[in-house]
């Protein structure tokens, strides 16, 4: 399991690409081009934050216990048990079976 490392290596190069965007942004000004940059990087961040949060869940989902596995059989079903079942699917029930 993650340890957090990845989502730092994350964050540090989104803190270099904010850096990097302003930079450009001092050398271009306000350009439609740059804006949508910084709404890239604003985009990262709130997708990191959301992955963080993932792998802390994931984290506690993989330390709890396994549920245990229920066998359910092959064999068909006891027909008496649907004698009177009504069954949606097939448009209702329409009186015992003759």
């Amino acid at each position: 399991m993650a340890d957090g490392a990845e989502v730092r290596a994350v964050n540090r190069a989104i803190d270099e690409l904010r850096m990097r965007v302003r930079e450009a942004r001092a050398a271009f000004g306000d350009a439609p081009a740059l804006q949508r940059l910084i709404n890239d990087v604003e985009r990262l961040e709130i997708d990191v934050r959301e992955l963080d949060a993932v792998a802390a869940t994931a984290t506690v989902r993989a330390s709890a216990p396994a549920m245990p596995r229920i066998t359910i059989p092959d064999t068909p079903a006891d027909p008496a048990m649907w004698v009177d079942a009504d069954d949606e699917g097939i448009g209702g029930y329409h009186g015992p079976l003759k």
